[in-house]
């Protein structure tokens, strides 16, 4: 038995090194994640597996791989062939795989986090050897650690439905929301909109454009919102920022057939460090996905002291809180009445968007995790491994 401070590994392959639009999914948490582990855990020793990333975590052992694990045939190989290999020499006292897999027969207890479960709920639109590699092998992977970190309440709901997980074996660390994220001064917000050219009012999306997301959805409710709305709602313009998906070109051709290309935009990505400007410009913030595990944009725009339009569905209810309005997934006309409600929310309703988003801090999705890696530990060490009592922001609500 090791003698001192328990060594916890983590597989951290998806921290990507330059910022893309990757920095807003799981690059993003693991990142903010790493960062606040050592205050989290002081006691805890910590060995970190990367190829390009860059973790910020003091005191810990960093041990980089040459292998080009942002792709993912390269990453596959190494989670199934050579992480196994170094965690024998390395003999932790325990695995956190930090995104959905661990290795098929790992030589130490392991912790695994899971964002989403996308690939069970929407197989179709992913390529089919990702798609079986992730359900065949983050079920097993859930099944064999001592703890499973979801990322939402209706995460580690899926993980229990759908792979057969007890409950209690499932814990919840919330995405952050970064202080930057908080309303900001006009003159700031102005120079943005000067520099990048952006319209005054603008309906703001923020995310990759692909199905999931129902982009196709919010251009359809803009177009209606535009028509039924006077004054300040028919001078309104869309912006849809973020990565362009393999879905682009149909969305494209879906904003010329509705006569919208002088009034809808696409800047493409947005740098990290700009995102409190973005939403702090926009008059509006829609999220209108059909499935996510989290939600981070809604609470951010939230944060920002925004007016916030999302879906009821998934995990969206929990970024939202009672501060964004919810419609129900698909409906056109009801997306379109919630952006033009929206427009017309007082003061004292904004207002409850800082306080719901006040709630999700890395800080505590670091302490979430530390408590998830010592019931872990104190099950491998032969204790009882029950559950923690401290309550995750879903249930404080």
């Amino acid at each position: 038995m090791r003698v001192g401070p328990a060594r916890v590994a983590l597989n951290a392959q998806l921290l990507f090194g330059p910022a893309s639009y990757r920095s807003a999914g799981i690059h993003h948490y693991i990142d903010c994640l790493l960062r606040g582990l050592p205050e989290a855990g002081p006691d805890l020793r910590y060995t970190v597996f990367v190829g390009a990333g860059q973790p910020q975590m003091p005191g810990a052992d960093i041990r980089r791989t040459a292998w080009p694990t942002a792709r993912p045939w390269a990453r596959i190989l190494w989670e199934q062939i050579v992480q196994p290999i170094e965690l024998m020499r390395l003999r932790p006292d325990l695995l956190h795989s930090l995104a959905f897999v661990s290795p098929f027969r790992p030589p130490c207890p392991a912790v695994v986090t899971v964002y989403d479960l996308s690939f069970k709920l929407t197989p179709d639109r992913f390529p089919p050897a990702q798609r079986l590699y992730l359900s065949a092998f983050t079920a097993r992977s859930c099944h064999r650690a001592r703890r499973v970190i979801a990322i939402s309440e209706s995460t580690r709901s899926d993980v229990v439905r759908l792979f057969g997980v007890p409950r209690s074996k499932v814990d919840v660390a919330y995405p952050g929301v970064s202080e930057t994220f908080r309303p900001l001064p006009a003159e700031a917000v102005a120079a943005l909109r000067s520099e990048r050219k952006l319209p005054d009012p603008f309906v703001l999306y923020l995310g990759t454009l692909e199905p999931r997301k129902s982009v196709d959805t919010l251009v359809k409710a803009f177009a209606e919102a535009r028509r039924a709305g006077a004054g300040a709602n028919s001078r309104l313009h869309l912006v849809l920022a973020g990565a362009r998906g393999w879905w682009y070109e149909d969305l494209f051709r879906l904003i010329q057939s509705l006569d919208l290309t002088d009034v809808v935009h696409l800047p493409g990505y947005v740098p990290e460090a700009e995102l409190p400007l973005w939403y702090n410009a926009a008059a509006v913030f829609v999220y209108p996905s059909s499935y996510e595990g989290f939600g981070l944009p809604v609470a951010e725009a939230l944060a920002c002291g925004r007016p916030v339009v999302t879906t009821t569905v998934s995990s969206l209810p929990e970024a939202g809180g009672d501060a964004a309005l919810l419609v129900p997934p698909g409906d056109v006309p009801a997306l379109a009445d919630g952006i033009q409600r929206a427009l017309r929310l007082s003061p004292e309703e904004l207002a409850r968007g800082p306080a719901h988003s006040a709630l999700f801090t890395w800080a505590d999705t670091a302490a979430k995790t530390v408590a998830a890696y010592r019931l872990a530990l104190q099950r491998a060490a032969g204790g009882t491994g029950a559950r923690a009592s401290a309550s995750t922001p879903a249930q404080r609500l």
